[in-house]
């Protein structure tokens, strides 16, 4: 009885072995290549096609490998290049990939870290080649997003030659700088150059500040031109108006005129502490002793 409960207990205990060895479970984001015997059998779950995670069953003797089905991003080493114009820069760039066969992904290259060395390897030239045949300024800002969709191209030409398995699905540039060595040059060189435009336009400066200056102090001497001349038409004209008011004050009443003419002349010459030595018959006394003035003669 004993030794057929210990037959029953290893025959299940078989059973589930062999059923642990032969299921194994596919997460959302993974796809599994099945191995027989070290060679790639198949891929479930699969990039491209519909998802189809959950429990599954292989032999066995077959071993599964995970592999990502979500995109994997590689930071590449920097990279330092001559462009067009002789200006070297450093160039430091990601990418970002999908295996999309899983067989020939394990083929070629075995694991993410496999593809990451060949992929810096093929990055490495085709940075060097595409950005070599532009000038530094269009690859620090003018025609990147063209570059990198260039590089992208080539890059994936590339890997599909070589069979990898994976599609590159982006390429960006983080930073393009100058070599450490080359930095202090083309600073005091960019600093030189600014100096040279900040005196260029200061000289500018002073000429327009001249010019402004000489056409302000000439067209303030012209304006004080014309003012004089018009104030002395304008004098010109009251001194002709008073003569004639006066003239005219003088035929209506010669004597009243002698005599308003007489007290502003006093008004004016015998001010406080004046002294005058005149003849007592002076016609410039004649209306002080008199108010008949002159006519007393």
């Amino acid at each position: 009885m004993k030794t057929a409960q210990l037959g029953g207990i290893a025959l299940l205990g078989a059973a589930f072995i062999g059923l642990a060895l032969s299921t194994y479970t596919v997460k959302e984001w993974e796809q599994a290549l099945i191995l027989e015997f070290g060679e790639a059998k198949g891929v479930q779950n699969a990039w491209g096609k519909e998802a189809d995670a959950g429990l599954k069953f292989k032999l066995p003797y077959q071993k599964v490998v995970p592999l990502e089905r979500r995109n994997l991003e590689v930071d590449l080493e920097k990279v330092e290049l001559v462009a067009s114009d002789q200006e070297r820069l450093v160039v430091d760039a990601f990418i970002r990939y999908r295996i999309v066969d899983g067989v020939s992904f394990y083929q070629a290259l075995q694991t993410e870290r496999g593809a990451q060395l060949q992929l810096q390897s093929i990055m490495d030239s085709t940075l060097r080649d595409v950005l070599g045949r532009v000038d530094r300024p269009e690859i620090i800002a003018g025609r990147r997003a063209e570059l990198m969709s260039e590089i992208q191209q080539v890059s994936n030409n590339v890997v599909k030659d070589k069979n990898f398995g994976i599609e590159i699905i982006d390429v960006r540039i983080k930073r393009a700088d100058l070599p450490p060595a080359n930095t202090d040059q083309v600073l005091n060189r960019m600093v030189t150059e600014r100096k040279q435009i900040a005196e260029l336009i200061r000289s500018e400066g002073r000429e327009e500040a001249l010019e402004i200056t000489s056409t302000a102090e000439k067209t303030a001497t012209i304006i004080r031109a014309e003012a004089q001349q018009q104030a002395e038409v304008i004098r010109g004209e009251g001194d002709k108006e008073r003569n004639n008011i006066y003239a005219a004050a003088y035929t209506k009443d010669p004597e009243f005129f002698a005599f308003y003419r007489s007290m502003e002349a006093y008004k004016n010459g015998l001010g406080a502490g004046t002294t005058y030595v005149l003849s007592p018959d002076s016609d410039f006394l004649s209306y002080l002793d008199n108010q008949q003035g002159p006519s007393r003669r």
